[in-house]
């Protein structure tokens, strides 16, 4: 069997979680790194958790088919594809995509609660937390979820206040001591990229002479 390196992506809403994920795969060939995102793990809307005002919370460790999870992550490192539809945000319009992922040397796993899970915790061989300022993560929730995911401002800032904000700090902030690497993303991390790159090489060329 191919020697695995898992890398697991955490970090609060608007870290830039996902396109640090983006960055790094786009370095390797499909064969070679394998991206797992837990969004697209989301539990069905009528089976999520509503607050007091009756709005759905996406921001809690129970929003995710967490066992789903763990369970694709267990084929993938055995050695098999995993087929799965890509989350919309609730975009009714816009058909899911059928999203089939193959085995690599290296499995790069994405998303809020990837160091809550202990099941999940546990595979990771390499951790990484993207942190940045509150302000600056309220920024990119605005720019990302009212331009391209269709939600009206008021509910972008009710979402970050009422939900992802206190999730953060109760959920996520807390398991930051268990990184292998911290990124500070207020401006960009160019300097953390090479970093992980030359990792993923360095594991690759064990790979090569297996």
């Amino acid at each position: 069997m191919i020697p695995q390196l898992i890398i697991g992506i955490s970090g609060g809403s608007g870290s830039g979680k996902t396109f640090f994920a983006n960055q790094l795969t786009q370095h390797f060939s499909k064969n070679q790194i394998a991206q797992v995102s837990l969004d697209n793990y989301y539990l069905p809307l009528d089976a999520q958790v509503k607050d007091e005002q009756g709005v759905e919370n996406f921001d809690l460790p129970e929003a995710i088919d967490h066992q789903r999870l763990y369970s694709d992550l267990i084929k993938l490192i055995s050695g098999k594809s995993i087929e799965l539809k890509e989350y919309q945000f609730n975009q009714k319009e816009v058909v899911a995509k059928t999203l089939t992922i193959q085995p690599c040397p290296v499995i790069l796993v994405e998303g809020l609660f990837t160091f809550y899970y202990p099941q999940l915790s546990k595979l990771l061989d390499l951790k990484i937390f993207l942190e940045a300022p509150e302000d600056v993560m309220l920024k990119r929730r605005i720019a990302r979820d009212s331009h391209h995911r269709g939600y009206a401002l008021n509910e972008v800032i009710y979402q970050f206040e009422k939900h992802a904000l206190p999730a953060y700090k109760k959920y996520i902030l807390p398991l930051k001591n268990q990184a292998n690497l911290l990124i500070s993303n207020q401006h960009g991390f160019d300097k953390s990229l090479p970093l992980i790159c030359d990792e993923i090489e360095q594991h690759l060329k064990i790979v090569s002479r297996q």
